[in-house]
C-alpha cells in the first residue's frame, strides 16, 4: 500500500483540508492552556498557597523544556511529511527510527544535565526561599520522567505528518483528564503532597504515549520501523538533527523573549504586572488561532512538497494565507473591540490602575495582531519546505527588536510600550519574511520543476 493513498492532503479541496487540518490543532492549544489551569488549581485547593506558587515558578522552568521538545518535533515532522506525500515508506520507516533515537538520547541527556543544575537554575530565576524544597521536589519528578512528554509528542507529531490532527487531539484530551483523575488521587485523597502532582503528570503523559503508540501501530503500520529499518545514516541523521535543533531553538527563543519583556514589565509595579498577565491569557486564545493554522499550512505544503505538486504546495500557501489573514483581520477587531470585557474575566473591575493598562496594551497590539497572523503563514510555508532556519532567524528579528523597544519605551509610555515593541517587531519580521520569500519561491519553483519534470 502506498502512503500517498491514506493521504487527502495531495487531491482533495485545499480550503477545506487546510481548515479540517488546523480545527483539532486549534483545539489542542487551547486545551493545553487548560490543562496547566487545571493542574494549577487542584494543587491550590489541596496544598496552599505556598505550593501554588511553587507551580508557578516551576513552571518558567518547565515551559521553556516543553517549548524545547515540541520545538523539536515540529522540525523533524517536516521530514516526515515530506516523505509521506512522497510516498517513501522506506525513508519514512528509517527517519523514524533515527529521530526516535536521537531525539530520546537528547531528551535523557537534557534532563539529567537540569537535574543536577536545578538549585543553580532555581537561584537564577530568584526562587523565594519557602518555595525552594517545593520547587526541587516538583522539578526532579518532573525531569526524571521528561522522556514521557518527549514521547507523547513525537507521536503526536508522526500522526500530524501523516495529516491526521484529530488524533493527537484526542490523546491530549485523554492526557488531560487522565492527569485531573491522577491529581485529585494522589494530591486529594494519597495525600502524597506536591510530588503527587508531578507523578500525576509523569503518570498521564505515559499512558498518553502508550496509547498513541497502539493506535500508530493499528492505524499506520506502515509508519513504524522494522528491523531492516535501523540504519545509521549519516546524512539522514545530521538532517534530523539540523531541522529539530533549529525548531526548538525557534522554540524556546519565543519564550526567552516574553521573560526578557516581563523583567521590564515587573518595573511598572504590581497593577501593570497585573495587566500584562491579564493580556498574555487574552493573547494566548488569539495566538491558538494562528499557531493552528500556521501548523497546518506547514503539514500541508510538506506532504505535497515531497510528492512534487508545485502547483498545490503555491496554492496551499495562498489559500493559508488568505485564510490567516481573514482570521487575524477578526481576531484583531474583536480584541480591540471588547478588550474591557476579556480583561474583567482575569481583573476586577475595581482594580482601575490595571485595567487602565491592560485596555491601553490591548487596544494599541489589535492595530498590528494582523501582522502577526502573516508572519505565521509565512512561517508555514517555510517550514514545509524545509528552511526551518529562516522561521528562526525571523523569530530572533522580532525578538530583539521588542526587548529593546520595550525597555527604550516602557518607562514613558507604560505597557502601551511593550504593545508598541511587538507590533513593530511584527513589522520588521514581515519585511523580512516578504523578502526573503520572493527568493525562496523562485529557487523552490526552478528546483521542484528540474527534479519532478
Amino acid at each position: 500500500m502506498n502512503l500517498m493513498d491514506n493521504s487527502t492532503l495531495l487531491k482533495g479541496n485545499i480550503q477545506k483540508e487546510l481548515i479540517t487540518l488546523a480545527f483539532p490543532l486549534l483545539l489542542s492549544n487551547i486545551l493545553q492552556q487548560l490543562y496547566n489551569t487545571a493542574d494549577s488549581l487542584i494543587i491550590a485547593h489541596f496544598l496552599g498557597s505556598q505550593a501554588f506558587a511553587s507551580t508557578g515558578v516551576s513552571g518558567t522552568l518547565m515551559n521553556l523544556f516543553i517549548f524545547v521538545l515540541n520545538g523539536f518535533c515540529v522540525g523533524i515532522s517536516v521530514i516526515f511529511a515530506q516523505a509521506y506525500g512522497k510516498g517513501d515508506k522506506k525513508g519514512f520507516r528509517q527517519n523514524f527510527f533515527l529521530a526516535l533515537i536521537a531525539g530520546t538520547g537528547l531528551t535523557i541527556l537534557f534532563g539529567a544535565l537540569m537535574i543536577l543544575f536545578l538549585d543553580p537554575a532555581l537561584r537564577l530565576i530568584h526562587t523565594p526561599f519557602e518555595l525552594t524544597a517545593y520547587c526541587r521536589t516538583y522539578m526532579t519528578i518532573i525531569l526524571a520522567g521528561l522522556s514521557a512528554t518527549w514521547f507523547y509528542n513525537f507521536f503526536a507529531s508522526v500522526l500530524r505528518s501523516a495529516g491526521n490532527t484529530k488524533a493527537s487531539l484526542y490523546f491530549l484530551a485523554f492526557s488531560v483528564l487522565a492527569n485531573v483523575v491522577l491529581d485529585l488521587l494522589f494530591v486529594g485523597v494519597f495525600h502524597t503532597g506536591i510530588a503527587g502532582a508531578a507523578y500525576a503528570t509523569v503518570m498521564a503523559q505515559t499512558l498518553s504515549a502508550i496509547v498513541s503508540f497502539f493506535y500508530l501501530r493499528k492505524k499506520y503500520p506502515d509508519l513504524l520501523f522494522t528491523r531492516q529499518d535501523i540504519t545509521f545514516q549519516r546524512p539522514a541523521l545530521f538532517k534530523i538533527m539540523r531541522f529539530g535543533l533549529v525548531s526548538a531553538m525557534h522554540q524556546s527563543s519565543l519564550y526567552i523573549g516574553k521573560i526578557l519583556v516581563q523583567g521590564a514589565v515587573n518595573t511598572l509595579g504590581t497593577a501593570g504586572i497585573a495587566a500584562y498577565t491579564a493580556t498574555m491569557r487574552i493573547e494566548g486564545i488569539a495566538n491558538s488561532f494562528g499557531d493552528s493554522g500556521s501548523q497546518a499550512i506547514s503539514i500541508f505544503i510538506s506532504q505535497n512538497y515531497g510528492a512534487g505538486s508545485q502547483e498545490r504546495v503555491s496554492q496551499g500557501f495562498q489559500k493559508g494565507f488568505s485564510l490567516l489573514v481573514l482570521l487575524g483581520s477578526v481576531v484583531s477587531a474583536v480584541m480591540f473591540f471588547t478588550s474591557s470585557f476579556c480583561l474583567r474575566l482575569f481583573l476586577a473591575q475595581s482594580d482601575h490602575p490595571s485595567m487602565d493598562y491592560g485596555v491601553s496594551y490591548l487596544k494599541t497590539i489589535a492595530l498590528f495582531y494582523i501582522l502577526c497572523f502573516i508572519g505565521n503563514a509565512f512561517v508555514g510555508y517555510f517550514r514545509g519546505i524545509g528552511k526551518v532556519v529562516i522561521p528562526f532567524f525571523g523569530t530572533t528579528l522580532h525578538l530583539t527588536l521588542r526587548v529593546i523597544l520595550t525597555w527604550s519605551l516602557i518607562a514613558g509610555y507604560d505597557l502601551s510600550a511593550v504593545a508598541v515593541a511587538t507590533g513593530s517587531g511584527w513589522v520588521l519580521v514581515v519585511i523580512y519574511y516578504l523578502i526573503v520569500s520572493i527568493r525562496s519561491r523562485r529557487s523552490t519553483d526552478r528546483r521542484l520543476s528540474s527534479v519532478h519534470n
